[in-house]
């Protein structure tokens, strides 16, 4: 993946830990080596001691997975690309010794009086033993990929500081047969685990299931005393906006404390934030730990955290520290803190939940998230990429998938950052929990419905995983489950007495399509429809109210394809009108969903390049009528959506602004526009101009403007008027019918509203092209060419602004795609970052773009190609 450092992003993300700070917690990441249970003689004990010889091991990735350390060791072929999976060995056939491995790792470290040193493991799929220097660790194996471990290793180690680690890693048992169902055959889920490693409708099967040291390895040094799992929580009572003077918060923090030693220890647990220190004097009796908390502190005029288009992602630094009586510090934990509170409420009117933050109600717009990568290569660089671009697409909310992850702390950091509201499921899912009757399926719906085998350990892992996150500003509520409840005796426990312990401050949601969360007064499942719909049913067509799960298509361009799919298999799909339409077998294979007959109104698809061009005005036209259309229902029929999907951590052909390589598509900028915070939009249902306001203002004097450009590019202008809106309100302004009529009927037309402020700048800006009498674009096969004039310039490191400007007396340029591009082998850079993209300039104005990216030695070019605008490139100006 080409420039995927993102060095000058992440420069910000690490001047704030959530670890221990950097003086006491290292990672060991280098120097692992591992081999195969088949191939290995001696017992951990034996192993884990420096005489024990390692040849023939090889390098290992840790974090990672067995899979992962296979591919760096060019031993597979890479799964993502063609049909590569298909030639790995699955687990369910090979049994589970070939993906049983173990891990080995050397590190210095000497004894030191009165320092105490930790090994901590943050995930391990799916069970473990552990030796270090010739000893094992564990009494007994340690079972769980969501549980973290920690062992004291302190008097383990080697005098001359020179010691080895060593860990066998167990994949799930049983690894389920993926047999093509949801889950494959279901029995993943009897592990506490993630379970789309079975495959799923919009993935193939991992081949190891993620068997491995998947998650970070820490060694930390304390005192004594080690501080764990602290705790804050900001109350921000009344109704606040984000502007102004603000009545004081409270913080009420506590933590963990853990006496390691045979003695009894004395001292003080201090917390500092915003210049303010509380503490409190505590005696800890010898080998406890024992759960502290401190006395509120008031914090006046805070400065608040909001979700993203309401206002400020204001992060406090803050310290946990346990400091002796002589004063030494024996262990600190630093936090960032968003002083935020969650509420919410019935809206009798929608007959759904609606969610407010510091008093306020905010209109949902969320997306779904499966994982990162499928393989689970997680970074901060790559979770930054991701987060930013849903921040782009205007969304505020990412529900976290209960067949997957509950997500790392660095996802958590990313919607911190950028003001993602999260909804985080539990693990569990109705195709492999049981609510349907399915032939895939190996076990029957009522041994399926208490799934996983061992509830006891699903209930400490969920325990162990809510410390591990709920400090987050972002996190705003707590799922039971994708579909479907829980066990009942894992959700009892779980809703009544551990959140309410462990948390206690944010909404437990029982499943996702719940009656709780959204009246189901339609029927069926409570969730969809998937895939292409017309664009008005977005408008006219009234689902639940609070749709946990509504979405559409999502192939990328050409230069995407390129990176996953062998020539040949770059095929066009072809639409046969009531039969069965013919599509390639790769794309297929990386899960396919139809256009249907969507693409032919722009003509049909001449080849494959012809085909992913048209498919991305689909693209863009789809989301943002889907976003608009439930924005013009808000408070209404709805309290908010959350689309399925907005991302792969694959290359999968579906739901997704971007693809596996952080290259976006033109869906990422309708939902861009479609979502921004104050909104203007064409209704296509009642020809209706209308206004959404997404925010806490009211907006005054803004100038609506009404404008249709016909193929030519002469303009009619229908009427500008100064308008007003009021907070958090969506209303209709203008009724167009007629006009709009007699505009397109023979060519169609591009529709422009806009919304200036009394500068005249661009509030929304919002072009529409609207089909001819017959519903086909015709006027846009036959468009002349524009002669767009290309420029860019360097304004700071990093940074590339771009302008395009349309000469007056010709059409619209429309359709515009941008790429930052290598000098030498035109291929695009990424991740880059665009304000806008797919951007159409009407004649006689120009559009300023802005472009941020990791910079390289080489100045890279500016490329663009649109729908009637050649391919030019443009050196990027000093």
């Amino acid at each position: 993946m080409n420039r995927f450092t993102i060095g000058r992003l992440i420069g910000l993300l690490v001047l704030v830990s959530y670890w221990a700070n950097a003086q006491t917690t290292y990672e060991l990441t280098a120097g692992w080596r591992c081999n195969p249970i088949g191939k290995t003689t001696g017992a951990g004990t034996a192993i884990s001691t420096p005489t024990y010889a390692l040849n023939g091991w090889q390098p290992a990735v840790v974090p990672g997975t067995v899979l992962t350390t296979m591919l760096a060791n060019r031993q597979v072929p890479d799964p993502f690309y063609g049909m590569n999976n298909e030639a790995i060995p699955d687990i369910y056939r090979t049994g589970r010794d070939y993906y049983t491995y173990w891990f080995v790792n050397e590190f210095t470290e000497a004894p030191k009086t009165g320092q105490q040193v930790w090994l901590n493991f943050r995930g391990i799929n799916y069970s473990c033993d552990v030796f270090l220097n010739g000893h094992k660790l564990n009494t007994k194996r340690f079972t769980g990929m969501f549980l973290r471990q920690s062992y004291n290793i302190t008097p383990f180690l080697q005098k001359d500081g020179k010691n080895r680690l060593a860990v066998i890693v167990y994949p799930p048992d049983p690894v389920g047969n993926p047999n093509g169902g949801q889950g494959g055959d279901g029995t993943i889920a009897r592990n506490v685990a993630h379970q789309y490693v079975a495959g799923w409708d919009w993935i193939q099967p991992m081949r190891d299931r993620n068997t491995g040291i998947w998650d970070k390895v820490t060694i930390e040094k304390t005192g004594a005393v080690n501080v764990r799992n602290p705790h804050v929580v900001t109350r921000v009572p009344g109704q606040r906006t984000p502007t102004g003077t603000q009545s004081p918060a409270t913080i009420r923090p506590s933590a963990e404390l853990e006496n390691a030693t045979g003695a009894m220890q004395t001292g003080t647990l201090r917390y500092t934030m915003n210049g303010q220190t509380v503490t409190k004097n505590v005696s800890l009796a010898p080998h406890t730990t024992t759960t502290v908390d401190l006395p509120a502190l008031t914090l006046a005029n805070p400065r608040l955290w909001w979700p993203n288009g309401y206002g400020e992602q204001y992060l406090y630094p803050a310290s946990m520290q346990f400091v002796t009586g002589s004063q030494t510090v024996s262990d600190e934990e630093k936090l960032a803190v968003g002083v935020r509170e969650m509420q919410t409420e019935w809206n009798s009117t929608t007959r759904s939940r609606q969610v407010s933050v510091n008093g306020q109600k905010v209109f949902i717009k969320g997306a779904n998230w499966i994982v990162s990568d499928a393989m689970l290569r997680l970074s901060p660089e790559r979770y930054n990429a991701e987060i930013r671009f849903h921040r782009d697409m205007n969304l505020n909310l990412m529900r976290v998938w209960g067949g997957a992850l509950l997500e790392r702390p660095e996802f958590y950091e990313a919607c911190d950052r950028y003001g993602l509201l999260v909804m985080q499921d539990f693990w569990g899912s109705g195709d492999c929990n049981g609510r349907w009757v399915d032939p895939a399926k190996k076990d029957d719906q009522w041994t399926r419905r208490q799934y996983p085998d061992d509830h006891a350990l699903f209930l400490t892992s969920a325990a162990d995983q809510i410390k591990m996150i709920r400090n987050h500003a972002s996190l705003a509520m707590w799922c039971g489950g994708n579909e479907i409840t829980l066990p009942q005796d894992i959700m009892t426990p779980l809703r009544d007495s551990i959140l309410p312990k462990l948390d206690g401050t944010r909404w437990f949601i029982d499943y996702s399509n719940s009656d709780e969360m959204s009246f189901n007064f339609l029927g069926g499942n409570g969730d969809g429809p998937y895939g292409i719909q017309p664009i008005n049913r977005f408008w006219a067509y009234r689902t639940w109210p609070f749709n946990s799960e509504v979405g559409s298509v999502g192939v990328n361009d050409y230069a995407s394809l390129e990176r996953f799919m062998p020539d040949a298999n770059r095929v066009a799909p072809v639409y046969v009108p009531g039969g069965k339409s013919v599509v390639d077998s790769v794309w297929q294979y990386h899960k396919y969903i139809g256009y249907d007959a969507s693409i032919d109104p722009y003509g049909k698809a001449t080849d494959i390049r012809d085909f992913t061009k048209k498919a991305q005005l689909v693209n863009y036209d789809q989301y943002r009528a889907l976003m608009e259309g439930f924005s013009s229902h808000m408070w209404d029929w709805y309290t908010g959506t959350i689309i399925w999907k907005t991302q792969n951590p694959w290359t999968a052909m579906r739901g997704q602004m971007y693809d596996y390589y952080l290259d976006p598509n033109a869906g990422l900028y309708g939902l861009h526009h479609g979502s921004e915070p104050l909104h203007i939009m064409y209704n296509p249902v009642d020809s209706m101009v209308m206004v959404a306001n997404n925010t806490f203002q009211y907006h005054r004097d803004m100038m609506m403007v009404i404008k249709v450009y016909d193929m030519a590019g002469r303009d009619t202008t229908l009427t500008q008027v100064f308008s007003e809106i009021g907070p958090t309100l969506v209303r209709p302004y203008v009724p167009i019918n007629r006009a709009i009529r007699n505009l397109t009927r023979a060519n169609g037309a591009f529709l422009n509203l806009q919304l200036l402020d009394l500068n005249r700048k661009p509030i929304s800006d919002n072009l529409y092209w609207l089909p001819d009498s017959t519903g086909t674009h015709s006027g846009l096969q036959q468009l002349a060419k524009a002669p767009v004039r290309l420029s860019a310039r360097q304004v700071a490191a990093g940074k590339v602004e771009v302008t395009l400007t349309n000469p007056a007396g010709g059409p619209v340029a429309f359709f515009n795609r941008l790429s930052l591009v290598d000098a030498t082998t035109k291929k695009r850079l990424l991740p880059v970052f665009y304000s806008d993209n797919y951007v159409s300039v009407p004649p006689g104005q120009q559009k300023t773009i802005t472009l941020d990216y990791t910079p390289g030695q080489v100045m890279p070019l500016v490329s663009l190609e649109g729908w009637n605008v050649p391919e030019q490139f443009a050196p990027v100006g000093q």
